[in-house]
């Protein structure tokens, strides 16, 4: 039981960190992400080159990790979405442009790296015994790096200028044009800050599982069933659902067969959203 906990608590703080961003994105600009996977996988990669490959400083990798998928973040939102969404007639329209962006980071990908799994040396080793339970260092080390990012951003969107600019546009864009904010200029720095959060989420997890072309799809699915769980585009239950799918999945994966897992939590959230459709903490529609 003890163990199970453990594994839980680690993969909801990860999880967090994917949910957070996708999460960021949405309330910003009403986008559902379908890209986040795919962001999160090449965080993965850039780890992979910089750090495995060519043996540059872990946290200089890092560095690399956030200026990158940012910069594809802010590009991503000032060519392709902010058009469509000044543009289009439809919500659809935005969907559409999103899973046609994934489609796009994935097959780039596919050519560039082809689809074999590549890992990294861990950056810290050893084993910890935590109440009973068994928690490599590898994963400690990732728990913490998450925590330390999740509580940045938190901190960040609380108390700097850009911050409460962000969730003035989540709550009202038109009034927050009215106000003087350049909503443009932070609609862009909320995509960034989102994608960045994905890289960094497999910026780490590379450390532990590796990574390959095929996760982000994976990887994207997750993360809709955090958000669905806690509500969309609510920060708090953003954390609430990667924890609540970081303990299924714990509890899951030592009870049951792997495929079993996911079959099982499939059926619970369609099961959850029939009763709470808006998720734990997400408004009702309309």
């Amino acid at each position: 039981m003890a163990q199970m906990l453990v594994n839980g608590v680690v993969l909801g703080m990860i999880y967090a960190l994917i949910a957070l961003g996708i999460t960021l994105i949405f309330s910003i600009m009403n986008i559902l992400n379908f890209a986040h996977g795919q962001m999160y996988m090449l965080g993965g990669f850039i780890i992979y080159y910089l750090y495995g490959v060519l043996g540059v400083n872990y946290f200089l990798s890092l560095l690399a990790v956030v200026v990158a998928l940012g910069a594809i973040g802010m590009l991503f939102e000032t060519i392709f979405f902010r058009r469509v969404l000044r543009v289009a007639t439809r919500e659809e329209n935005s969907m559409l442009l999103a899973m046609g962006t994934a489609l796009v980071l994935e097959n780039l990908a596919l050519f560039a790296f082809g689809e074999k799994q590549r890992g990294v040396p861990p950056v810290v080793t050893g084993v910890y015994e935590v109440f009973g339970a068994y928690l490599p260092a590898s994963r400690a080390f990732v728990l913490m790096l998450s925590a330390v990012f999740i509580a940045a951003l938190l901190l960040f969107v609380r108390y700097t200028k850009p911050g409460r600019a962000m969730r003035a546009l989540a709550q009202d864009k038109e009034v927050t044009y009215l106000m003087g904010v350049d909503t443009n200029r932070i609609s862009a720095l909320g995509f960034a800050i989102g994608a960045a959060l994905a890289g960094l989420a497999g910026a780490l997890l590379v450390t532990v599982f590796g990574i390959n072309t095929g996760v982000g799809a994976a990887i994207s699915i997750k993360a809709f069933i955090m958000i669905m769980i806690g509500g969309a585009g609510v920060v708090s239950g953003a954390i609430l659902g990667a924890f609540a799918l970081g303990f299924a999945e714990a509890i899951g994966y030592e009870v049951f067969a792997g495929s079993m897992t996911y079959l099982l939590i499939f059926m619970g959230l369609i099961l959850f959203l029939m009763i709470r459709p808006q998720g734990i903490m997400g408004r009702p529609w309309g």
